[in-house]
């Protein structure tokens, strides 16, 4: 089972480096992330997800790959190669793993300008460790999924 949370920041920077941090941690094997993503209000208003996965540049990659091998069969691997890529990056546009940017953006609408959230969605975390490690970032919990004791051991470390 995923849990999700979601935080606001009162700035953009914050968002980024707490993902920076999740990152390392997830490296360490110490908690398991199926996606992570920043969301940042400009000060006209508008909200832009930040995904840690470019899917559209991976349906892409992907895709020309795959184009060029059948291409390659017909003997026009360049043109498979570009129709690949093509059909790659719109599959991948219109995919959508992981948190709902649906979801994101209407939470993110009654956000300050300049300020940020982080969407986390993680099958499995060593609490202990990845709280110590966040304990120098400070937000706002928006949106938990956690249980009512972790949730509030989150709170305790991360809103002032």
């Amino acid at each position: 089972m995923s849990n999700l949370v979601a935080i606001e920041f009162p700035d953009e920077h914050t968002a980024f480096a707490v993902r920076a941090e999740l990152a390392k941690m997830q490296k360490e094997y110490l908690i398991d992330m199926k996606d992570v993503v920043v969301v940042t209000k400009d000060e006209k208003g508008k909200v832009k997800l930040h995904q840690a996965v470019n899917l559209t540049l991976t349906g892409a990659v992907g895709g020309s790959f795959w184009g060029m091998l059948i291409g390659i069969l017909f003997l026009n691997p360049l043109l498979g190669a570009a129709v690949g890529a093509g059909a790659g990056a719109l599959s991948g546009k219109l995919s959508d793993i992981g948190i709902d940017d649906k979801f994101m953006k209407e939470f993110s609408k009654d956000f300050t300008p300049g300020a940020s959230a982080l969407f986390v969605l993680f099958r499995h975390a060593t609490g202990d460790k990845v709280l110590e490690r966040l304990q120098n970032f400070k937000g706002k919990i928006l949106k938990t999924s956690l249980a009512i004791d972790d949730e509030k051991r989150l709170r305790q470390v991360l809103e002032v």
